[in-house]
């Protein structure tokens, strides 16, 4: 399969317009050759929908873009040392808007400072209402996962490819880890390879547990032998039930795979990596450790 060119001029600088507050991708590609799969896709542009009295993060404001209807992976290289390690990063959002910069872009810097290759996933959103609310992500995130694996993107060549998300991205991120089979009909080489990620890192994943049961996970996810090895950050105050994390952790302990748990006494939802005087402040450090103990962030 012929490597993915970076695509036009034209639509970089769009891009770049868009997210004025983001620090810049090295590259950035669409991950579809044509239309995505079917989906009630928005009529609206995309746009940052966060304005002027919006969310703020550790003092900063959060760029929140909406209406995203073309996927696209927004590429940052490692600094310095290449490890081989490459991660598809979910933003999170509540499968309504995804919040770019804080569960993004400014997540990207801090891998590719660490030597892994970090790829922003801008998946389709809104996909709230719909009946499988999670589908249209997932298929993103593995086509993502395929371009990644078969050498698809200039520049990239990655031994192991996760998958991080926050909120609704881990939940997206969950379902991909888990996936039994490719939830789309193949379109090139890209579907030649393993369609489920090497690892995850699952940020305060939302909506992985029954609500009547949170020791119970949903029927649309099982763990099995073959899952991947996964690291979990949540803290005890979320909105989101810590027991996400904690039930999927303890699926996986039943399966002898690798896992590393962290719940925080206190640090709320949607925290990202912003420093702000919490003990979530530590899960970023936590997980680099993690990987690192695993001999992924090796040459």
């Amino acid at each position: 399969m012929k490597s993915l060119l970076t695509f036009s001029i034209a639509t970089l600088l769009m891009s770049t317009a868009c997210f004025a507050d983001a620090p810049a991708a090295d590259a950035v590609i669409s991950i579809w050759p044509s239309d995505p799969p079917a989906w009630d896709a928005p009529t609206e542009p995309e746009a940052d929908t966060s304005g002027e009295d919006g969310r703020q993060v550790a003092g900063e404001r959060v760029i929140r873009l909406g209406n995203v209807a073309t996927p696209q992976l927004h590429v940052y290289r490692p600094v310095g040392i290449d490890s081989g390690t490459a991660v598809v990063i979910c933003p999170g959002g509540g499968y309504s808007i995804l919040a770019w910069d804080l569960e993004g872009t400014e997540i990207a810097e801090r891998f590719s400072k660490i030597g892994v290759t970090a790829l922003v996933l801008k998946y389709r959103v809104p996909t709230r209402q719909a009946e499988t609310n999670w589908l249209a992500p997932v298929q993103d995130v593995q086509r993502s996962i395929g371009l990644v694996r078969s050498g698809a993107i200039d520049g990239v060549q990655a031994s192991r490819v996760g998958v991080l998300g926050f909120s609704a991205g881990g939940n997206a991120s969950a379902h991909a880890a888990l996936a039994k089979k490719r939830h789309y009909d193949a379109i090139d080489g890209a579907e030649d390879t393993k369609f489920t990620p090497d690892y995850a890192v699952l940020v305060y994943p939302a909506w992985l547990v029954k609500d009547d049961n949170p020791g119970q996970l949903i029927d649309t996810l099982e763990v099995t032998p073959q899952s991947p090895p996964m690291f979990f950050a949540h803290a005890s105050d979320d909105r989101i039930n810590a027991m996400s994390s904690v039930t999927m952790y303890s699926e996986l302990k039943k399966h002898q795979i690798p896992g590393s748990l962290h719940v925080f006494a206190s640090g709320g939802h949607g925290f990202g990596s912003r420093v702000a005087g919490a003990p979530t402040d530590a899960w970023f450090e936590l997980c680099h450790q993690w990987m690192n103990s695993q001999g992924w962030l090796k040459p």
